[in-house]
Formats: structure tokens, sequence, C-alpha cells
């Protein structure tokens, strides 16, 4: 039988892949959620690879200047910036429709953030347009551009939640990104006990935009959240690079890793016997107890004991006193008090 933290390791790896290789529609609506630190364009050049080796339909919906992505005989480019949702419904349709009748298709829409700004309202129902038994939708969220945000309070109520929180509720899965070099700075400052540093716009430093480390050319850290039709839901942190593998049951190798068996993550641990062990300090002295003072530790009645069997908790605030006779000087008059 598996141990509890090999079988936590081994579903998460599989999880992950099953999610980036689009495998039983495991998850309809994927959220991708990048920052100046740490763009989500290696993730998604991963999503476009993985399709393309599967021989999907790729449909890359851009609101802006659409990316350098990599070689897809199957991958269409719509250009979606200034056009209405009707409009660009009926384009995508068009584009599905070309593709083929019940082919799987993966519609990738990035940033997400001019759509939100100009139909916050209308959001989840044209998501849920695209949605189908055979198209799975990647979205891309810029969570550090403030214009969507300003733009957002002003077309809805105040009541209203904001587009972000709405896309955060409807889609299936959520993903994370960070830098691995801020987050092993941040490690190595909680381990110190220290306030873990800010970066970029967070720094709040006139002028500065991008944090040293960011966008690392190694790997990028994945925060996923992963829901489940149950209702239970999968949080994990990895890591993915070319510089680490994990062999997957069946004899598939992956470009993954959880987060925390990453050889600069990883800490060593002394184990003795199955457990754990806490090294004590080193001393020239013996500053533990021999088994004879464990035993006569064990047999002293404390105080509050006798007190709470005579006269029970709170019984009038009795003193009990024990003299020793070659100690404490007895005198009649105080012992007749």
């Amino acid at each position: 039988m598996p141990f509890p933290a090999d079988h936590r390791r081994t579903h998460n790896l599989l999880l992950l892949s099953r999610l980036l290789s689009l495998r039983d529609n495991a998850s309809p609506f994927t959220l991708l959620l990048d920052s100046l630190s740490q763009s989500a364009a290696p993730l998604v050049t991963e999503y476009i690879s993985r399709a393309a080796a599967a021989k999907l339909t790729t449909l890359y919906v851009s609101f802006g200047t659409a990316p350098y992505m990599p070689s897809n005989n199957n991958m269409t480019i719509i250009g979606a910036r200034g056009l209405g949702l009707q409009q660009l419904s009926q384009k995508i349709s068009a584009a599905l429709s070309s593709a083929g009748a019940g082919k799987k298709a993966l519609i990738i829409l990035s940033p997400l953030n001019p759509l939100c700004t100009t139909h916050p309202a209308e959001v989840p129902q044209f998501l849920s347009s695209l949605l189908s038994p055979t198209t799975s939708l990647l979205g891309v969220f810029h969570t550090d551009v403030p214009a969507a945000a300003a733009a957002s309070e002003k077309a809805y109520p105040d009541t209203a939640p904001a587009p972000l929180t709405l896309l955060n509720y409807f889609a299936t899965t959520v993903i994370t990104l960070h830098s691995f070099a801020h987050v092993l700075q941040e490690k190595e400052a909680r381990d110190r006990s220290a306030a873990p540093p800010a970066f970029g716009l967070d720094e709040g430093v006139d002028g500065v935009l991008v944090g040293l480390g960011a966008n690392s050319p190694g790997g990028l850290v994945l925060e996923l959240e992963y829901r489940r039709k149950s209702g239970r839901g999968v949080r994990e942190w990895y890591f993915l690079g070319e510089a680490v593998m994990s062999k997957l049951p069946g004899g598939a190798e992956e470009k993954m890793v959880l987060l925390e068996e990453h050889p600069a993550w990883r800490v060593e641990e002394k184990v003795v016997d199955g457990a754990e062990e806490e090294k004590g300090p080193e001393s020239t002295f013996e500053l533990g107890l021999t088994e004879r003072q464990k035993r006569a530790r064990e047999e002293v009645v404390l105080p509050y004991f006798d007190a709470q069997r005579e006269s029970g908790i709170g019984g009038g605030g009795m003193i009990l006193f024990t003299p020793d006779r070659e100690i404490d000087d007895f005198d009649d008059e105080e012992d007749e008090i």
C-alpha cells in the first residue's frame, strides 16, 4: 500500500498532466492569472504544443497583439479587438464549423481584461455560450492591470461583483502563475521569520514595474486550484520547466514536479526509524533525565491534587504545608493558630 505522501504526489502530478493535455474534458474552463512578475505566455505555449500533438483544433482569440506562438497547422488566430460579442461569437462559430463538426477544440481568450472592461455583465453568458462537450476554454487575465478595475466600477452597480470575482467563480480550474526566483526569496524570508519581500508594483516605488528575477527563463511556479464535479477541490503548487522531470505511472515522463520536491526548495530532514527527530543542542553536560529521576518525578504528588480531593476546587483557600523536621523551626504558638 503506498504511503499517503506518495499517493498525493502521483495523483496531483497526473491531475496536472491531464489538465495540460486536455484529456477527458477534465476542465471546461481554465483561468490563468498572470502578472508582470510572471507572464502566462510559457504556459499558453505549453497548452498549444500539447493540443497540436493531440491534433486538436486551436482558436486563439486575441484582444490585443497576438504573441509569438509555436507552429500549429490546426490553429486559427481571431482578432477580437473592436468587435462586439455577437460578431465575435459568429467568427468563433464559423472557425469551429470549418474545422469539422464534433471535433475537439481549444479556445484561448487572451487577455480577458478588455472584455471585462467593455462588457462586464455579459462575460459569464458569453463564455457559457462557447462551452460544449467538445470545446475547452482557456482564459488569461492580467491581475496587475488597474484600468479594468476602474472601468468596471463605472459599468457595474455598487452591489455587483467585480469581473475577476465572476471569472473565479465561473472557472473550473484556476492557475495563478508566480516567478520561481520570487517564490524562493519569499520562502527564505519566512524561514528566517522575516517579512517577505515585495516585487514590482507591490514595492510601491515610483518607476518600478518589474522586480529582479521576474519571468525566470528556467521555469515557472503554478498555484493550482482544481474544482471537481463533486464540489471538493484540489490545491497544489507545481514547478514547470525543462530542468526537472517526473516519471508517471505507465512510464510517461513530464517536465514538472511538485514545488516541494524541487532541489532548490527541498529541505533535508533527519529521519530516525521512520519518525522525524529534532536534534537537541550539543553540550558536554547530560541535559536529560535518567530513568530513576523520571520515576521520582512521576511519583511526586502536586499540592493541587490534595486540595481538589479534600475540599474541592475553590474550597476556601486552604494552604497545605508539610513541615520539614530538619529545616523548619517549630513554634508552638504558631502551631496553635
